[in-house]
């Protein structure tokens, strides 16, 4: 059994401020510590139940996060940015599970450092008009390969998410959100028996699926109008409201491509304080 770890770094263990999870600063070298904590344990529970190699994507921000000196040696780390599937790389590898670990909840919605791609421009995403965290988008292109979404840990509010995108993974809550910005943490050493014991359970659940391969449409609304205006103007982008844009993609690999051309785009129309 071949498995996948798409990482993400805002549901970790312990993280409830930017700054702990802004590469270069400070807290950030401390939780990226607890951070790859939180893949070891995953890892334990995996080849304890009988994987036999485990890809771990680093999926966040720069994705230069995790330690590899301390990450389990029967593993192995994609790590770097600029890849083609982003968060998702690998899962066209003839994976047999994927782990969504330290996922966060949506824009717009309430959850520790809740977003979705960009930190702060997105207000909304939906997904085939439904609204969509990183982690519905990623398991709609998880089932494009038949790959089974096998455990998803984060705050509660990432955890209620996952039940309706995967009713059939295990799900670990690291965190209660309080905030945006603050949640009652559980210590590392609870976490990892958590996350370790749900990775183990969770192996029952790999296998290839069918796949499930169709047409997409993705809408995101921004927090200023200038934003949609600048992504409109991207082939088959369309400015649908002020502040959104909208458009449809033959598969979900595809739609998943356009909605990184969308976010680059946001990204570099911000200017200064004003967005």
């Amino acid at each position: 059994m071949r498995i996948m770890i798409s990482a993400d770094m805002e549901g970790a263990t312990g993280v409830t401020w930017t700054d702990d999870v802004v590469p270069g600063s400070p807290p950030w070298d401390r939780f990226r510590r607890l951070f790859t904590g939180d893949v070891n344990a995953v890892l334990a529970g995996l080849f304890e139940a009988g994987a036999s190699d485990v890809l771990v994507n680093e999926a966040h921000s720069s994705q230069r996060n995790l330690l590899l000196e301390d990450l389990d040696p029967r593993a192995r780390m994609l790590t770097g940015r600029h890849k083609p599937l982003s968060m998702m790389q690998g899962v066209d590898s003839g994976v047999d599970g994927v782990v969504f670990l330290g996922y966060h909840a949506g824009a717009g919605f309430d959850g520790v450092l809740s977003h979705t791609y960009l930190e702060n421009q997105i207000t909304g995403v939906w997904l085939d008009d439904v609204p969509a965290s990183e982690g519905r988008l990623n398991a709609a292109m998880a089932a494009e390969y038949g790959v089974p979404v096998l455990l998803v840990s984060g705050d509660d509010e990432t955890c209620e998410d996952a039940r309706d995108y995967a009713p059939d993974a295990e799900l670990v809550q690291v965190k209660e959100c309080v905030s945006r910005y603050a949640a009652i943490c559980l210590p590392p050493a609870r976490t990892a028996e958590l996350l370790t014991t749900a990775a183990a359970d969770a192996m029952a659940q790999a296998g290839r699926l069918e796949r499930r391969v169709g047409p997409h449409r993705i809408e995101v609304e921004f927090d200023a109008s200038h934003l949609a205006q600048a992504t409109a103007v991207i082939p088959t982008v369309e400015q649908i409201g002020v502040r959104r844009v909208g458009f449809d993609a033959a598969t979900m690999t595809e739609a998943m491509k356009a909605f990184k051309v969308v976010t680059a785009i946001a990204a570099g129309a911000v200017q200064g304080i004003y967005g």
